[in-house]
């Protein structure tokens, strides 16, 4: 399965805005997207084994280089601390990289701690609103917490750390020390989390694997790091991660170690979970959902086909009286996560 053409981009509406601004995640920001595309000269960017990773290390003319870089440490402040600069005086912008292929074409920026030379990142993307929703729906609903930023055109985001999904898959799985039971097992899980809120396109190179050492062995965590494709597709397999041909080696392994069910189990796991943080965030999410139901993030064909697939496989003629990609997520949250089944006692 793949997906053939290039998403469409949508700007940020009044609505969504006042959402943002009214959520603490609207700030006006030093440096905007626009200033970074006017650099100088640009080269490749090699990793350590030295392969082409399709990112540009940019660089600016001198009278531009202090101010950009300045302002990018401001921003790295906000994500961090708020904005308190005193803590932030041993850092300083090291490199910055711009992608060359994908939706979003962001900037990467590394910052680095001249006093030890440990480094972070984050990245500096156009503001399209399927993105914000769907950094907001992880945010709410997921296991893990997201950092983000916007302001005007312009959308801040914080680095999400872990080893890249083709990479763990190339280099870790076969390993003797990972647990390969415990990594089906999350793969099923976060299965689960993005057909519930309906992320797409997540092939192994768009999520990370967050892997914890453990007293006794590894804990492992799926973690999505693109959000471009939120219920944006009119396929719902685009939806379930376990459709696209490169997460096949880890498909494997649920298939070989789980019983079906097993698998069942940890699905009603993660509903029942995704349900407790739903109930937590109510009115968060009821706002959020609101403004998508308002808003333009897919096309009329892509809204026929998926409200047609999702009513044939949920069993259930709601779907085709949604007339937007917003109405589509609430009926698949309120049908999967209103029925979820409680959880049998050992």
């Amino acid at each position: 399965m793949y997906i053939s053409k290039k998403k469409l981009f949508y700007t940020v509406q009044e609505e969504l805005r006042k959402y943002l601004h009214h959520y603490d995640r609207e700030t006006q920001l030093p440096v905007r997207y626009e200033d970074l595309l006017h650099y100088s000269d640009a080269y490749p960017y090699y990793d350590k084994k030295g392969n082409d990773t399709l990112w540009e290390s940019v660089i600016y003319d001198q009278h531009m280089q202090q101010e950009l870089k300045d302002g990018l440490t401001i921003i790295y402040a906000l994500l961090k601390t708020d904005g308190d600069m005193s803590v932030m005086e041993h850092l300083y912008v090291s490199r910055i990289d711009y992608c060359t292929f994908g939706n979003s074409n962001p900037f990467r920026v590394q910052i680095m701690n001249q006093l030890n030379d440990n480094y972070d990142y984050f990245y500096v993307k156009r503001a399209d609103a399927s993105r914000i929703y769907g950094l907001e729906l992880e945010h709410i609903l997921s296991p893990s917490r997201i950092n983000y930023f916007v302001d005007g055109d312009t959308l801040i985001e914080e680095h999400i750390a872990g080893i890249p999904g083709d990479v763990f898959i190339k280099d870790f799985v076969k390993r003797p020390t990972t647990n390969k039971v415990r990594i089906a097992k999350e793969f099923v899980k976060f299965n689960e989390r993005c057909f519930v809120r309906l992320l797409g396109d997540m092939r192994s190179y768009n999520y990370v694997v967050d892997v914890t050492p453990d007293f006794e062995d590894e804990q492992y965590r799926v973690r999505p790091i693109d959000f471009d494709q939120q219920t944006y597709e009119g396929k719902k397999t685009m939806y379930l991660p376990q459709f696209f041909k490169d997460n096949n080696a880890i498909v494997d392994l649920v298939v070989t170690l789980l019983k079906p069910d097993v698998v069942k189990q940890y699905q009603n796991e993660e509903r029942t979970l995704m349900f407790r943080r739903l109930r937590s965030s109510r009115y968060r999410l009821k706002d959020l959902i609101d403004c998508m139901r308002n808003d333009t993030i897919s096309t009329p064909d892509k809204i026929e086909q998926l409200k047609q697939e999702l009513a044939q496989h949920h069993k259930s003629d709601e779907f085709l009286k949604c007339a937007n990609m917003g109405e589509i997520v609430r009926l698949n949250l309120k049908i999967i996560l209103t029925k979820a089944p409680k959880l049998k006692q050992a």
